[in-house]
């Protein structure tokens, strides 16, 4: 049976920019509710190969600083435009979840591309179930998602990174319609 709703919620999707949420974010409990429906996703042999990490209050504002800090660090001649930006990427938005893949390599029955394919699809269940829930985010990465010190700050292991910001708040202004792919000039058919 159709669901004209679900079917108008998925169509309608679209991304805020992170520096355009605007408070209020979700609360405690409406938070876990968001995050509790976007696990539900695929996972071969249940491995469970992700995480989240979330970042309210301050907490976005220190991160930032941290990979500030870090990003000087590693490179000593790094705009000041670049830091800045590093500074406050994160104290925009209300809440932001970084999503992360523990990826087993070494798995015998699942592949790490089913693994990360997992995780991804947690990401993006997670931008659904904001929406869903009243709320705007938009999925951004970073020179943070690559690099492993940036891992460290978040205390990620070996096998961990983050391959997701989710920035989680309330929309200002309706985003514009972005241009997307006509279907035909993406979908094919085997013939065999």
């Amino acid at each position: 049976m159709r669901d004209d709703n679900a079917m108008r919620l998925l169509h309608d999707r679209r991304s805020v920019p992170a520096a355009a949420l605007l408070p209020p974010g979700p609360t405690a409990e409406q938070l876990r509710d968001i995050l509790a429906t976007a696990i539900r996703v695929p996972d071969h042999g249940k491995l469970v190969p992700w995480r989240l990490l979330a970042f309210s209050g301050d907490a976005g504002r220190r991160y930032g600083e941290a990979l500030a800090e870090l990003h000087l660090r590693l490179d000593p001649g790094v705009p000041a435009a670049k830091l800045t930006k590093d500074r406050e990427r994160f104290a925009h938005s209300p809440v932001v979840v970084a999503v992360v893949a523990r990826i087993n390599d070494a798995n015998p029955k699942v592949p790490a591309q089913e693994q990360l394919l997992s995780a991804g699809c947690l990401a993006f269940n997670l931008l659904l179930a904001t929406q869903a829930a009243g709320f705007a985010a938009q999925w951004l990465t970073g020179w943070s998602c690559y690099d492993r010190a940036a891992a460290d700050l978040l205390g990620l292991a070996a096998d961990e990174r983050a391959i997701a910001y989710i920035h989680i708040g309330s929309r200002g202004t309706e985003p514009p319609e972005r241009n997307r792919p006509a279907l035909d000039d993406v979908l094919g058919t085997w013939a065999g």
